[in-house]
């Protein structure tokens, strides 16, 4: 029996960054996603939004929990998944991005989910196959999904999104996550601050609608909801911090910076977590923390997406 989403047709054939959806558009997403969480919550979780559709998984950079959060939002919306293993693959044999994207091509998918180290790559990519393209991160650029399920743990717990003040402290300079929720924020009328060192701040961040704050104390004052970066060493070439007990000091989450922020703060955390680095345990631990439901979001707004770009009025529900 065939069956319409309970949502309006979505108005894009990818999703390649929070930067090139509408404000309509991101509340769309994040809509059709609280109705996933009910479907990952029950006992029977799996459904035939996307059967007989494929998704194949092309990760070229390592992401344990964004890959398994894609495969399984997939294997309950009934897609046939492929995890393409782009370490045994040609494209260490020195297969370009475009050949590997006209061999999948070839292949049939109905989406591709795909993870780059490149900023832009997942975008060039998408003007060469004939599927729906999905971001999982592409260098320092955009990580869409990590912004509407971010969003979407926000709505869950305060009810809204506009006029809160959300801070991002950390490594603004090097993520991608902090990028797609500055974004997204911003289009959905919160106040966003972002707290770091001088080094980890991109140059001309203010042009983003954002306050800037060099001391976590000043940065966190009544924050509604703290958003604790990873410091990204595997990014960094040359020095940004004195040391890591040096940068935790001064930046890194704990008791007595979150007393700065109003009582009932969330602290969130995208993962994995440097724990004594950007953010102290008792604070990931703490009833203050939603870290868990973060990774429980994920599941339900990666179904969301891909529901939304090829699930279509045709499919079963």
């Amino acid at each position: 029996m065939s069956a319409t989403l309970p949502f309006p047709p979505f108005g894009q054939r990818h999703l390649l960054g929070i930067a090139r959806l509408q404000p309509h558009e991101i509340e769309q997403l994040i809509d059709l996603a609280e109705a996933e969480v009910a479907v990952s919550r029950r006992r029977d979780k799996k459904k035939s939004t996307l059967k007989g559709r494929t998704q194949i998984n092309l990760f070229f950079e390592a992401s344990t929990r964004t890959q398994a959060s894609f495969e399984l939002a997939g294997k309950r919306l009934g897609a046939d998944v492929m995890n393409m293993a782009v370490a045994n693959s040609s494209v260490k044999k020195g297969e370009t991005l475009i050949d590997t994207a006209m061999t999948l091509n070839a292949m049939q998918p109905d989406i591709l989910i795909v993870r780059h180290h490149s900023a832009g790559a997942v975008a060039l990519l998408a003007q060469k196959v004939a599927c729906s393209v999905v971001n999982a991160g592409d260098g320092a650029h955009e990580h869409p999904t990590q912004a509407l399920l971010d969003a979407l743990t926000i709505r869950r717990h305060k009810g809204r999104i506009a006029r809160l003040t959300v801070t991002i402290c950390g490594d603004v300079l090097h993520s991608r996550v902090a990028r797609s929720n500055i974004l997204l924020l911003n289009a959905l009328g919160a106040r966003v601050r972002v707290v770091a060192p001088a080094t980890l701040l991109p140059s001309g961040i203010e042009s983003m609608g954002v306050e800037v704050y060099r001391r976590m104390e000043d940065g966190l004052k009544d924050a509604d909801v703290v958003m604790m970066l990873r410091l990204q060493r595997e990014r960094m070439e040359g020095s940004f911090v004195p040391s890591v007990r040096e940068y935790f000091r001064y930046f890194g989450l704990d008791a007595a910076k979150l007393r700065h922020a109003r009582p009932d703060a969330l602290v969130m955390h995208p993962g994995p977590m440097n724990r004594g680095v950007e953010i102290a345990s008792e604070i990931a631990d703490g009833p203050q923390s939603v870290i868990e439901e973060q990774v429980e979001m994920g599941v339900a707004v990666r179904m969301a997406v891909m529901s939304a770009l090829i699930g279509g009025p045709e499919a079963s529900a």
